[in-house]
């Protein structure tokens, strides 16, 4: 299955740069998730046609960064709803996925509990306070004095600005804390967390993600990291709030495809807001797909 598509650029760090390649790249096409119009599908499928309208998620598979890209059609793909843009849509799978993975599967988030979402601008943070917010949680985001009133906009009711205040120097406890920047060390943190609270990881310090959980646990709480999972399953169910319009992905800016190098220089500044979305398509270009 292929199609024209725009592409998400995300920020990915030493981490992936060391296990995808550091002298040359083991992935010649980078890009974790797109969306676009099918071009032709195989002889066997069923679920899709030319024309159809899809989102879909390679997530580490990569290969998004390109005008045509071939997708299982069991795979991480699914119909993008008539009521969303492809810029939205293309700014769904990553960091709502990895939002709903943690906050719903992991973490297990009850309506009523009090959540701080650190790095609440960025594209998993802007989704984590919505989709908590959604889930009937009391939501408080940390993230620059410039993005405030864009965090409250998406639902959060209490806003800290991490340039003026510590969030982990206040009085104020939570149930759940999810970390999306790595600057929230459990040494830290753990002062915030109830009595059986948990820490969502997404982001960390390699010795927070193997001794935090036995740490928490001696201390009543729960540490929780590790690597978001990637489903079909997830993805449908992101794509459904959004359709819903409880959930809106933000998008800092648009770049056409011959931007490239600035589109992932404006990612690497780490101050850009939700999500930065490239435009392959021939038929939208970067101002309309922002619309």
């Amino acid at each position: 299955m292929a199609g024209a598509q725009p592409d998400n650029a995300n920020r990915h760090g030493l981490g992936r740069t060391i296990g995808f390649g550091v002298t040359g790249p083991r992935k010649p096409v980078l890009g974790t998730e797109f969306s676009g119009v099918v071009e032709t599908v195989g002889a066997n499928v069923t679920a899709y046609h030319p024309g159809d309208a899809v989102i879909g998620f390679p997530g580490a598979a990569f290969g998004a960064h390109a005008e045509y890209i071939t997708m299982s059609a069991a795979g991480k793909l699914v119909r993008k709803p008539e009521n969303i843009s492809f810029a939205q849509a293309t700014a769904i799978p990553f960091g709502a996925s990895t939002a709903y993975d943690f906050l719903v599967n992991k973490g297990q988030l009850r309506a009523g509990e009090r959540v701080l979402v650190n790095g609440a601008s960025g594209s998993t943070g802007s989704a984590a306070v919505q989709i908590a917010k959604h889930l009937g949680a009391h939501v408080t985001g940390v993230c620059s004095g410039k993005n405030a009133d864009m965090v409250r906009a998406i639902g959060a009711d209490r806003v800290i600005d991490y340039q003026t205040q510590d969030f982990t120097d206040q009085d104020a406890t939570y149930d759940v804390v999810v970390d999306t920047v790595g600057s929230a060390p459990w040494s830290r943190t753990q002062h915030a967390l109830r009595p059986g609270g948990r820490m969502l990881l997404i982001a960390g310090s390699t010795s927070d993600m193997i001794f935090g959980g036995l740490k928490a646990r001696l201390r009543g709480k729960r540490l929780i990291g590790g690597v978001a999972t990637e489903s079909r399953e997830i993805l449908q169910a992101v794509v459904d709030l959004t359709a819903a319009g409880a959930f809106h992905p933000v998008i800092d800016r648009c770049f056409a495809a011959d931007q490239m190098i600035a589109a992932h220089a404006h990612v690497d500044t780490g101050h850009k807001k939700g999500n930065v979305v490239v435009a392959f398509s021939a038929l939208e270009n970067a101002e309309q797909l922002a619309s």
